[in-house]
């Protein structure tokens, strides 16, 4: 399997610079202060519309932008993308579907852990997408094998 060209490493790379600083933050601060939280996004329509309308954008960015899906790093940037881009699609298309999920979580000590745990492993990602994004170096692409023809 070839790697893939430098420019590809390098946008992945700067993606990985931006979602990986925003996904470590955000998710260690949410997991920490979760069932302190006493937001109700839901209570305005039109806020849920434009939380979704953003991350719907955001995720069409990041899906447009960023095309490479060779080695782990550009994987996890490219489903970052289609995740949020999914969410915000579910919370223009069907918010009471999020609503309801968010409230069954909430009101469950076991669905609250759980969402914690998925939040901390988020965190690790972002972490992980940090030092990949600020502190790795492209991996030179292999030449490809030459193909011969017969005529």
């Amino acid at each position: 399997m070839s790697t893939a060209s430098f420019e590809a490493q390098e946008r992945t790379r700067a993606f990985a610079r931006v979602i990986g600083p925003y996904v470590a933050t955000f998710t260690i601060v949410y997991a920490i202060r979760l069932p302190s939280l006493d937001i109700d996004l839901f209570a305005e329509p039109v806020h849920v519309w434009f939380v979704g309308a953003l991350m719907l954008c955001g995720g069409l960015v990041i899906i447009g932008g960023h095309r490479s899906w060779r080695g782990p790093l550009a994987v996890t940037v490219s489903l970052f993308g289609w995740f949020v881009a999914l969410r915000g699609f579910l919370l223009i298309a069907n918010p009471e579907a999020v609503e309801s999920g968010v409230d069954s979580t909430m009101q469950s000590p076991t669905a609250t852990l759980m969402a914690r745990i998925f939040f901390g492993v988020l965190a690790v990602i972002g972490l992980l997408l940090t030092y990949a994004g600020w502190f790795t170096r492209p991996v030179a692409a292999q030449p490809s094998a030459p193909t011969t023809t017969t005529m």
